[in-house]
């Protein structure tokens, strides 16, 4: 049974650090894209950043880029989004996902989901 548990979230001050860890069980992420996405009250789910888990090939959205890295721990199966500069409208739920290998940003690319973690940027 394939599991995606997001951890990490919680509430930071604008200009704040969170680090984000998504780890997988049950599924062999090799080939695979990684891809984290969020969603705020009222808006659309979109893609943040995502990583093909064999050759770490990282993708950002423009919002984000030079803000966040995203980066992996093969030997522990675990995705991680170091969010750096964080701004209250970074707010969200933030969720990580699996897909075919290239994926991007469409969540219709992504199969598998994890339950998400709130993020809160606010002072």
């Amino acid at each position: 049974q394939v599991q995606l548990v997001e951890s990490g979230g919680g509430l930071v001050k604008p200009g704040g650090s969170l680090r984000l860890s998504c780890a997988a069980s049950g599924y062999n992420l090799d080939y695979h894209t990684i891809g984290w996405f969020r969603q705020a009250p009222g808006k659309e789910r979109e893609g943040v950043s995502c990583i093909g888990y064999s050759d770490g090939t990282a993708r950002y959205a423009d919002s984000v880029k030079g803000r966040f890295t995203i980066s992996r721990d093969n030997a522990e199966n675990t995705v991680f989004l170091q969010m750096n500069s964080l701004k209250p409208e970074d707010t969200a739920v933030y969720y990580c996902a699996i897909g075919a290998w290239p994926s991007y940003f469409n969540p219709y690319e992504y199969d598998y989901w994890g339950r998400g973690t709130q993020v809160t940027v606010s002072s």
